[in-house]
């Protein structure tokens, strides 16, 4: 089956996370997508682990695209891609506001050429205002959004104890936003003709997917009760077979705390005088763990275990690392990961796609390589009309970066 959006064209421009991850997205959903590199590549083609040349980082982002590596401060090169927005349906980059319209691929000038065109930038803090010239990375943009300082809250950290996380959280919801936003506007585009500009900033994302931030700007006092239900104080204990897993419901919590003695059928607990209240459960929370655990305990195994738990609505989940779960039966089923050549004889394990389409998908029977810097100059350049000839005189001008093919 064609994917979902076989025909569209995307150029890609952007690099490292964002950028890419939404385009990725889009090619996973069936687009074509171009990503331009510049000569001195894109950054994560640098980053560890690599097999061969290959960075896993890059491969991750970036499998599927077909690449065209240009030098656009050479004569020429500019014209290569004006002419790929020319026949674009979607552009995408990540750029500091103002660097595209200094190469002049702003989207004002992308409009002129070409009215229909969706063009999607992403930035820390969007494309006006008072930070917008900021530069922005993940752990900085977490850190200005309250991530960072709730986490820490979450905790109880001190002022000394900050961490930042080592996933890029806001790289990869403002790629899925920007995605989300691309797909609005195409359809947007097939009811008027029009194509449209998107601002995409990460502080906005990375306040959009907090689901607490009502109770952060409220002045409500909750006391001894979780502002949201199961999600500070979700505990952990030790299973059957000695799997370490977490609950969804807290221990203390008024909501919660019942549903655990529905599952223990220990109904006499709600008048424990150590577990009347939140605050007596939070004083007494190491006995009522114990509790809860000793009971966990005479189960004969983790499958049963789950079952009496789901009865009184508690899901469970165990503490996996990634490599176990994708392993695991669950995974092979759903095609959660697939091998990818890493372009020197080896593989990289990737993760599939994450949707399943009853009546559309990408297009699993494409080859899906990391593309090398530059693989495709020729392909694309041809499909853009230029001749072998005119293609050779912009090599000759290091307007196009040859490919390294020796880890190929």
């Amino acid at each position: 089956m064609a994917g979902a959006l076989a025909g569209i064209k995307v150029v890609d421009f952007s690099r490292v996370l964002a950028g890419p991850h939404c385009a990725k997205m889009l090619l996973d959903l069936g687009a074509d997508v171009v990503k331009i590199e510049p000569p001195a590549s894109d950054f994560s083609r640098m980053a560890y682990p690599r097999n061969g040349q290959m960075s896993g980082y890059y491969a991750q982002q970036n499998t599927g695209k077909r690449n065209v590596s240009i030098n656009l401060n050479v004569a020429g090169a500019r014209e290569i891609a004006l002419r790929l927005c020319d026949q674009a349906d979607i552009v995408v980059e990540n750029f500091r506001p103002g660097t595209m319209a200094a190469f002049g691929l702003d989207y004002e000038t992308i409009r002129k050429r070409n009215p229909r065109v969706v063009y999607a930038s992403i930035t820390g803090y969007g494309q006006s205002g008072p930070w917008s010239s900021r530069m922005a990375y993940a752990p900085t943009v977490h850190a200005e959004a309250g991530i960072t300082a709730n986490t820490a809250k979450q905790f109880g950290a001190s002022e000394g104890a900050l961490r930042t996380d080592s996933l890029s959280h806001a790289d990869v919801y403002s790629g899925l936003h920007g995605a989300i936003a691309i797909l609005a506007a195409l359809r947007h585009r097939d009811l008027t003709g029009e194509g449209q500009y998107i601002d995409i900033a990460m502080a906005a994302v990375m306040l959009s997917v907090n689901e607490r931030v009502h109770y952060d700007l409220s002045d409500i006092d909750l006391g001894d009760e979780t502002p949201v239900l199961g999600a500070t104080d979700c505990p952990f204990f030790v299973g059957p077979g000695g799997e370490t897993f977490v609950s969804s419901m807290s221990l203390v919590g008024s909501l919660s705390f019942p549903l655990w003695l529905i599952a223990m059928r220990r109904l006499d607990m709600a008048s424990d005088p150590r577990f009347l209240t939140p605050q007596l459960r939070k004083q007494n929370l190491a006995a009522l763990h114990d509790i809860v655990q000793q009971w966990i305990w005479t189960f004969a195994d983790m499958a049963t275990l789950d079952a009496q738990l789901d009865l009184a609505k508690i899901a469970t989940g165990q503490v996996r690392h990634v490599k176990e779960i994708a392993e695991s039966e669950w995974a092979a089923e759903w095609s959660a990961v697939e091998k990818v050549s890493d372009r020197a004889g080896g593989e990289w394990r990737l993760p599939g796609r994450p949707w399943r389409f009853s009546q559309t998908s990408g297009d699993a029977t494409k080859p899906r390589l990391p593309a090398l810097q530059g693989e495709h100059n020729d392909e694309v350049l041809a499909e853009l009309g230029f001749s072998a000839a005119e293609i050779e005189a912009l090599r000759v001008a290091k307007a196009l970066v040859q490919p390294n093919r020796n880890s190929d």
